[in-house]
């Protein structure tokens, strides 16, 4: 649509500035601390999921530097899958990457806005910038990622810490979170959504 190619040429354009300067400062903060894997855990526009297969439940999704296309053999045995709308060859990609790449000898053009299409949305999300730059700096990187829709998306919250534990080789069955859980609930997500009605109204 209009409103969404608009939206991915806003945030491509701005790579230059805003958000990708937060990247490279997180790249270069990670990097003169020693750091050698970095994990991001972010959402994706529910509308997005194409081939949906409820079957399996809410899936997680990966994308990681480990492959030029992409892949890496440990998210696979996990079960995540990738995200396959990453091209590595694509031009709001190549575009992106060229941002980080201080020796580049490539100058790419950002495409009109009357050029992007659907897969372009992607490259125009804060986790695609982190990706990148992280990437130019020769550092390791997965991203994790789970489709959401508008609403209550604590449950994707834990998928997501799930996921991130598994990646780390952490048992989070031993951890010892509130009231028997696993994981310490953050205090701002107890009132999110209010508090829960009055159940003498019954």
């Amino acid at each position: 649509s209009r409103f969404t190619r608009h939206r991915c040429y806003t945030v491509l354009e701005s790579s230059l500035s805003g958000t990708a300067k937060f990247a490279e400062n997180i790249a270069n903060f990670a990097a003169s601390s020693g750091k050698k894997h970095i994990i991001v855990l972010s959402s994706l526009d529910f509308q997005r999921l194409h081939n949906l297969d409820m079957s399996r439940g809410p899936q997680v999704y990966y994308l990681s530097n480990a492959e030029s296309d992409g892949r890496d053999g440990h998210c696979e045995r996990l079960g995540f899958g990738r995200l396959h709308e990453y091209d590595s060859e694509g031009r709001c990609w190549k575009y992106l990457s060229s941002v980080f790449e201080k020796n580049s000898v490539e100058e790419l053009a950002l495409p009109s806005e009357d050029e992007l299409e659907d897969m372009d949305y992607y490259p125009s999300l804060p986790f695609a910038a982190l990706f990148s730059a992280f990437k130019a700096r020769g550092l390791k990187m997965t991203c994790l990622l789970c489709y959401c829709s508008e609403g209550d998306n604590i449950p994707e919250a834990f998928l997501l810490a799930e996921a991130s534990s598994k990646l780390m080789g952490l048992t989070p069955d031993k951890f010892h979170g509130e009231e028997g859980g696993k994981w310490e609930i953050p205090y701002s997500w107890k009132s999110m959504y209010g508090a829960p009605p009055d159940m003498s109204m019954f």
